[in-house]
């Protein structure tokens, strides 16, 4: 049995994919869940005003240290 070491990932609107290590993978899917929790949030308290805004640029900036290639194809 070999352990699976990449994941593919789509950009939501373009379709465009990448492969990422796990990892990455791990903080690509963190990334989207809190947005979608942080829009809900906002909608409750104001706009922009959910603490998640923060962990996703925190997860962005991430891509953009770590992996240019993969924030220019799926993030930006």
């Amino acid at each position: 049995m070999t352990l699976k070491t990449t994941e593919e990932r789509k950009n939501r609107f373009t379709g465009q994919s990448i492969e990422l290590t796990i990892k990455e993978a791990i903080i690509h899917d963190r990334i989207f869940m809190n947005e979608l929790k942080a829009t809900l949030e906002d909608k409750e308290l104001g706009y922009g005003a959910s603490k998640l805004w923060d962990k996703v640029r925190k997860d962005i900036n991430y891509f953009r240290k770590n992996n240019a290639e993969a924030y220019m194809v799926l993030l930006d």
